[in-house]
């Protein structure tokens, strides 16, 4: 995976994060297994690498900043829908002392993040294997964030059990979904909404915050 690592410093000076080494290293290393344990696990239906860091790791990229109050948050936050570790893996790589946990319900793609999280040494990834409305944490999180609900109704009514007082939603969306934001809880709000500009990536991308109205 060596050959990509230009790329990868590329797209990070785009999006203005200073990667050291290790974390370089680290990203590199998680695309190397997501590759390899892909087809035994199903973890995406992306199967060139090339196309995995693009399409995965470096549009996870683009909100590694955004999901806190500020690039020094350490509250802990809750990656719903995991998968294979996105956005929260390279989430726990850029900032090694944010605690978070990845949920997911698939067995597989539960032991493929902890086989992840041991092997790169990152000790701050918790790894839950519950479904959503299952999972009870002994203290809620500060923030939600997900790539992969279906809908921004389904990640709130599923998951604002796992928020905090005064915590926030993070979703992660194509174009903006005027039909699911009209059709929220009653509530929630929208706070913040982002316009990602995902290198190499034409496509719409946005990070659409939300929380609970005071």
């Amino acid at each position: 995976m060596e050959h990509f690592r230009s790329r990868l410093n590329q797209a990070a000076e785009q999006l203005n994060l200073d990667l050291t080494e290790e974390q370089q290293d680290k990203l590199l290393d998680y695309l190397d297994l997501f590759a390899r344990w892909n087809s035994a696990y199903n973890l995406s239906a992306v199967r060139n690498p090339a196309e995995m860091l693009e399409r995965h790791i470096i549009d996870s990229l683009s909100v590694v900043n955004l999901c806190g109050t500020s690039a020094e948050d350490q509250s802990p936050l809750i990656d719903v829908g995991s998968g294979g570790g996105l956005p929260g893996i390279p989430l726990a790589i850029v900032h090694p002392e944010r605690p978070i946990s990845l949920l997911d319900s698939n067995g597989k793609k539960s032991r493929f993040q902890f086989q992840v999280a041991s092997q790169l040494k990152l000790a701050n990834i918790n790894v839950v294997n519950q479904r959503v409305e299952a999972y009870k944490p002994e203290t809620p999180y500060a923030g939600v964030v997900s790539r992969a609900f279906a809908s921004l109704q389904d990640m709130v009514s599923g998951s604002e059990h796992l928020l905090a007082p005064g915590g926030r939603f993070y979703a992660m969306k194509g174009k903006i979904p005027e039909d699911e934001l009209s059709a929220l809880p009653k509530g929630i709000k929208v706070v913040e909404l982002h316009t990602l500009q995902v290198p190499g990536c034409d496509a719409e991308r946005h990070l659409i915050v939300l929380s609970r109205e005071a």
